[in-house]
């Protein structure tokens, strides 16, 4: 074992490219700093990585790497106690075996085995371990305690650049105009943003089918209502940027990275503008947070208030409780007649995108399996689009199994629904994240998404049944038909392993 005299080291870390290896930096830096509070931390990257490190929270410096001689003269001028190279190229190693350092440390790349893997498709077990924990091990050998082994919040901050407001209570802007899982996943955003300024007048922009989301969740001052998918385009924009800056908003969070959410809160006026820096129209905000994957998006969503407060810490979400829910008899649609509804295990079917829906005949036969072990009908829910596939699955799984409210609940009655279940089942959409942040168990049946894209149901207790496939995943939020023409990611899902999922719960 290496051995660090000093009790305030000087270490420098190596990782020139890419961004998203630079990100996963952040737990070197965060143990580094654990083991050593008053250390100086500091990395070398290529120029164009300087504004993103400068976000890291435990650096000190970002050296940028114009070229062999100038780096090595920087680093020796410096006089760093250890160099930790991240990066393992023959220019690195070059430049670690050139510098002056008592201590000096190198990851593992594995390099020839992603090119046999790549190239011929030849498996290794190297490649089995992932980047972020490759990195970590050269920490053992200086004998660092791995306290942190993934990302936090807090690992990236946008400097010290801190917006002024003007004296008084803020008005705050929440804009999200995503689909119903984004919505749910915004939810502990809002809340925390409650937390953080609990006298800041908070309003939501979202679309008129995900306003219930947020107006049930009762920490709104308003909800203003965004017709972007059935008002004409051009007008709706207008009609309501104008309307946003008639508000006077001091500041706005924008978790949708789309452009035109940053172009409407530029539009607006509003003078704080925060969003990830990978949206479309971050060339418009004005505070941008680094976005990784390696988060749930709750917590990537979390991190969006790093601009405007500190000391962050995740919380789970939740969802308030509402009409009914003291008594665990959810509030159901009227013309339903009283007493019918004893489900203990409900599903969700569909999805707005065909790839990510299990076929009908294995939820027909996973709903007959359900039924005949608990004795109780199943709750299948869905919006009115999908009426027809879950009318489907019903026949094939026999309506005496089925309890179908698909189409027949309004937002809140969905929640109210869902929430005295035991277990819930679902593709990988909105109703999921419901069943979640109402603290239901819920069981996730991914196909052309994957866990790694940050979607799946936040917080213990939960499961993803997933199929592994090297053309997973084909896309962000699912496609209309498999890329490669099988459907493999769901066809080879079986009922059995989402029944297991799904029986522990029950």
């Amino acid at each position: 074992m290496l051995e660090i005299t000093k009790p305030d080291p000087r270490i420098l870390v190596i990782r020139m490219s890419s961004l998203g290896d630079i990100i996963l930096t952040a737990p070197v830096f965060r143990n580094l700093k654990a083991r050593w509070p008053g250390s100086r931390l500091d990395i070398l990257v290529k120029p164009q990585f300087l504004e993103a490190v400068s976000k890291n929270a435990f650096l000190n410096r970002a050296i940028p790497f114009t070229g062999l001689g100038a780096a090595l003269r920087e680093i020796n001028a410096a006089s760093y106690d250890a160099i930790i190279d991240l990066h393992d190229t023959p220019r690195s190693r070059l430049l670690c075996a050139l510098a002056r350092a008592p201590v000096k440390l190198r990851y593992r790349k594995a390099s020839t085995a992603r090119r046999l893997f790549v190239g011929l498709r030849i498996p290794s077990p190297a490649l089995e371990k992932h980047t972020l924990d490759r990195y970590l091990e050269p920490l053992a050998e200086l004998g660092v305690p791995l306290v942190h082994r993934g990302p936090e919040l807090g690992d990236w901050v946008p400097g010290a650049r801190k917006p002024a407001f003007k004296p008084g209570p803020l008005k705050i802007c929440l804009l999200q105009t995503a689909f119903l899982g984004d919505c749910v996943l915004t939810l502990p955003l809002l809340k925390k943003l409650r937390e953080v300024f609990p006298d800041a007048a908070v309003s939501v922009v979202t679309r008129p089918e995900t306003a219930d989301i947020f107006s049930a969740a009762g920490l709104a001052a308003e909800i203003i209502v965004d017709r972007k998918k059935t008002a004409p385009r051009l007008a709706e924009f207008g009609r309501l940027a104008r309307e946003l800056r008639s508000r006077d908003f001091d500041a706005v969070i924008i978790p949708h990275r789309s452009l035109r959410s940053a172009l409407l809160a530029w539009r607006a006026g509003i003078p704080v503008r925060v969003g990830f820096s990978s949206s479309a129209g971050s060339f418009l905000l004005t505070h941008k947070v680094p976005f990784s994957w390696l988060l749930h998006d709750v917590e990537r969503n979390l991190a969006l208030l790093s601009p405007l407060a500190e000391n962050l810490k995740a919380s789970s979400p939740g969802l308030p409780a509402g009409p009914g829910s003291d008594s665990g008899s959810p509030v159901l649609p009227a013309q339903l007649p009283a007493g019918t509804y004893k489900a203990v295990a409900g599903i969700n079917a569909g999805s707005a995108w065909p790839t990510k829906r299990w076929p009908a005949q294995k939820w027909a036969r996973l709903i007959k399996k359900l039924a005949a072990a608990h004795t109780g009908k199943v709750l299948m829910v869905g919006g009115p689009g999908e009426r027809e596939w879950n009318a489907e699955i019903e026949r094939l799984a026999g309506p005496e199994n089925c309890f179908n409210l698909t189409g027949k609940t309004t937002m809140p009655e969905l929640m109210e629904a869902i929430r005295p279940l035991k277990v819930f089942i679902s593709n990988d959409s909105g109703p999921m994240h419901i069943a979640a942040a109402l603290g239901v168990p819920a069981v996730g049946v991914f196909g052309p998404t994957t866990r790694e894209l940050g979607f799946f149901p936040y917080g213990p207790g939960h499961k993803v049944v997933e199929t592994p496939l090297a053309c997973r995943p084909c896309a962000l939020h699912g496609s209309k038909k498999c890329p490669r023409g099988h459907f493999l990611c769901m066809r080879l899902l079986t009922v059995e392993e989402v029944f297991e999922a799904a029986k522990g719960a029950l």
